[in-house]
């Protein structure tokens, strides 16, 4: 299951992790962010141990979002060693997004 990504853990489970990083900006009132959302959970099943997903709510975490330049979601950005490494804007499929972690992993 994807983490709860706050602006209070941010920093540990994002920019500290060891492994490639995928956080999902979305809202509830956001059409395409509930076609991405069972996305994000079937990457975050598949990836476990590998990487590290979550999923960042922008109107109860405005640090982030805000820190990030986050104006459009869904966004999904990558990091790997603290760093954004990737991004997605908009509803893709799975294939799309795996593809881009796949990447990190090597």
């Amino acid at each position: 299951m994807a983490l709860e990504i706050t602006d209070a853990n941010f920093e540990q489970l994002v920019l500290n992790s060891d492994k490639p990083v995928l956080v999902d900006f979305w809202a509830e009132w956001c059409g395409p962010c509930r076609m991405v959302g069972p996305v994000v959970e079937d990457i975050a099943k598949e990836y476990d141990g590998k990487a590290v997903v979550g999923k960042v709510n922008v109107d109860n975490n405005p640090g982030i979002s805000m820190k990030y330049g986050i104006r459009n979601i869904p966004a999904l950005l990558f990091f790997k060693n603290g760093e954004i490494v990737d991004k997605q804007i908009g509803a893709v499929p799975k294939s799309v997004l795996s593809g881009k972690l796949e990447k990190q992993l090597v």
